[in-house]
């Protein structure tokens, strides 16, 4: 079962890394993401759209890692950094509750809510 999490949780990440490119070359998508203030995204929030995007690719290889399918983190090390992950994405969804915006409240709050059940499941070694 970790196997299937851990890929259903990485092509997740990989949707919202696609989606967050989709923002920095400037397609009218703003209201589901920062806030929903600008349907597309200035300079700024493009840049944070490109850090989000190595966030994920960095939140997958944990998760790779921890699930025993690549090896970067010597152990316990993996489990502490996949834990970190977990609560990072929990308290993401925290924000995208209290967007101004409808869109991303009804979009990303429970994409970051079951992303961070997937995290919490992997770190727990399920």
């Amino acid at each position: 079962m970790t196997l299937t999490i851990t890929l259903t949780y990485c092509v997740l990440l990989g949707l919202l890394a696609v989606f967050q490119v989709l923002l920095i070359v400037g397609l009218p998508l703003g209201r589901f993401a920062w806030g929903g203030q600008n349907e597309v995204l200035p300079a700024r929030l493009r840049l944070g759209s490109a850090l989000s995007v190595l966030i994920y690719a960095v939140f997958a290889a944990v998760a790779l890692d921890r699930s025993g399918l690549i090896s970067l983190l010597p152990a316990p090390a993996d489990v502490v950094a996949m834990w970190g992950v977990a609560a990072y994405l929990l308290l993401s969804v925290l924000p995208n509750l209290a967007s101004k915006s409808r869109d991303e409240r009804r979009l990303m709050a429970p994409t970051s809510l079951v992303l961070a059940g997937l995290a919490i499941a992997i770190a727990l070694g399920w």
